[in-house]
């Protein structure tokens, strides 16, 4: 049963108890001398790599949007990215996409990428037994393929569930975790400027969390159409996340014809 504390809900603590685990590892791996192990251990990836592509000096932002596709919000949102020659990755839902196949051709169509947001958006994501898990990731995992031919190769727990469980399977299907750095917090519909001064907060390597499905979605493009240009005023360039990336490594795409600020 979801509980909720201060504002809190147990799904979020959920989450946040799993993120803290990640990135207390890190922190005790930087510290500590590097030793064999049996294997590699897979971990969702907070931030692109501080290692940028050859001949860049790295501006890169990842601007990625959850829970579509939307009939009615997906669409204007990629008017506004097309509008402003930007990229973006999109992690979709499989039942939605079972429901507008058509919408996410658009989006790969467009030059974006796509990725696995699990088949039907469960609750407690971390906390379902592990077969449950592997149907949700291959079950989106096959509605995204039948409806525009590509496979996902990343994949984002609802609401940044993980737990080791949830990082295997995702490895095992062959997807690279991928989780945020900046949540705009659309999620709980604030007004357009809360969504933009939060996506103002970006810095070279973050990946922005913003939503096309799941409410509504008007404040969230109103506060991207205004962020674009101002992200790209300081310098900055947006990129997909293709493929998967071991080590924290990013394989950046720029759009097609995507003015270069790289060279100023």
């Amino acid at each position: 049963m979801r509980q909720a504390w201060s504002g809190w809900t147990a799904d979020t603590i959920w989450s946040s108890v799993r993120r803290t685990e990640h990135l207390q590892s890190r922190l005790f791996a930087a510290r500590t001398p590097r030793r064999s192990q049996p294997g590699r251990q897979p971990r969702p990836l907070f931030h692109l790599s501080e290692t940028p592509p050859a001949g860049t000096p790295g501006y890169f932002v990842a601007l990625t949007f959850d829970d579509g596709p939307d009939p009615q919000w997906t669409p204007p949102l990629l008017e506004v990215l097309r509008r402003h020659q930007a990229c973006a990755t999109f992690f979709v839902v499989g039942e939605r996409v079972r429901q507008y196949p058509e919408i996410a051709q658009r989006i790969v169509l467009a030059g974006h990428a796509l990725g696995n947001h699990t088949m039907r958006h469960p609750r407690s994501f971390a906390g379902l037994p592990p077969n449950r898990i592997r149907e949700e990731i291959q079950h989106a995992q096959d509605a995204v393929i039948r409806a525009t031919g590509q496979a996902p190769r990343l994949f984002r727990a609802p609401a940044g569930n993980w737990s080791r469980t949830v990082l295997r399977l995702a490895d095992e299907a062959g997807l690279q975790p991928v989780d945020w750095s900046i949540d705009v917090k659309d999620w709980h519909a604030p007004p357009a400027r809360h969504i933009f001064d939060a996506m103002l907060r970006s810095r070279p390597g973050d990946i922005v969390l913003c939503h096309d499905g799941g409410g509504d979605r008007s404040a969230t493009i109103t506060a991207v159409q205004a962020a674009l240009p101002a992200l790209r005023g300081r310098g900055l360039a947006f990129t997909t996340l293709k493929r998967g990336f071991p080590h924290s490594r990013l394989d950046a795409t720029l759009a097609p014809g995507l003015p270069s600020v790289l060279s100023r």
